[in-house]
């Protein structure tokens, strides 16, 4: 079962949100509130994961109460203003309903999080995805979707601020993680840091030059911090082979 908590300053609008609930076998609504003040008792007291969320709200909005979190559940906004879904994607909200929505596309945003929720159960919890020596790949979150990566595919990883741009296949993938947590994912000894804003799958390096190694069509910089780690590493890999 899924625990809902739905969000809103409108009743009818939580009315609503609770009759689509109860009509989804996997979904328990744990509780309505009418402000996000209210929702903030629930969470310390109940395990929730989903929140049905309004934006717009007196004292506190939908927005501002997604960011005080510590830890998020699953969030669907339901709003009846689009100009909040970039805030939505940037915030890695699992859907954004377009209120007075139907029940079909309440059921297809609910399905989403059954999905996402079911996927993430299945990951190591402790280790991360990758530290099991059995398993070459890896899912991470990016637009509303699970992307499975498989690690032998992936060239190199770039920070970005909040986020982090994986590039590995055709197209590089995006998503809101630190590069602490993704350099906590990526298996030692083919993935190491080689600067702030680089991790490089050490299978992929072409050659090494003046401080530069070459990955792909890609030269990106050894910095002085991370530059003895990373010799010593490729050294000791030389020596195995």
């Amino acid at each position: 079962m899924i625990r809902c908590l739905a969000i809103d300053d409108e009743i009818l609008a939580l009315d609503l949100l609770e009759d689509n609930i109860r009509k989804v076998p996997f979904l328990e609504l744990v509780q309505k509130c009418r402000s996000a003040l209210e929702a903030m008792e629930i969470l310390r007291k109940e395990e929730i994961d989903l929140i049905f969320l309004d934006i717009q709200m007196p004292d506190i909005s939908g927005i501002q109460f997604l960011k005080s979190l510590r830890r998020k559940p699953l969030v669907i906004f339901t709003t009846a203003y689009e100009k909040y879904a970039l805030t939505g994607y940037e915030l890695d909200v699992i859907d954004y309903l377009l209120k007075p929505f139907s029940f079909d596309r309440f059921l297809k945003a609910v399905n989403k999080a059954q999905d996402f929720l079911g996927l993430r159960d299945r990951l190591p919890a402790s280790q991360g995805p990758a530290a099991d020596p059995a398993r070459n790949f890896i899912f991470v979150k990016s637009d509303y979707k699970l992307v499975k990566i498989n690690l032998a595919d992936i060239l190199y990883v770039e920070g970005l601020k909040d986020y982090v741009k994986i590039f590995a296949g055709e197209r590089p993938v995006i998503t809101l993680m630190s590069m602490k947590a993704i350099e906590e994912i990526l298996p030692a000894p083919a993935f190491i840091r080689v600067h702030r804003s680089f991790i490089v799958n050490i299978r992929k390096i072409l050659f090494i030059e003046r401080g530069h190694i070459k990955v792909g069509s890609r030269e990106i910089p050894i910095s002085m911090h991370y530059r003895e780690a990373f010799f010593n590493r490729i050294n000791t890999n030389k020596t195995h082979e």
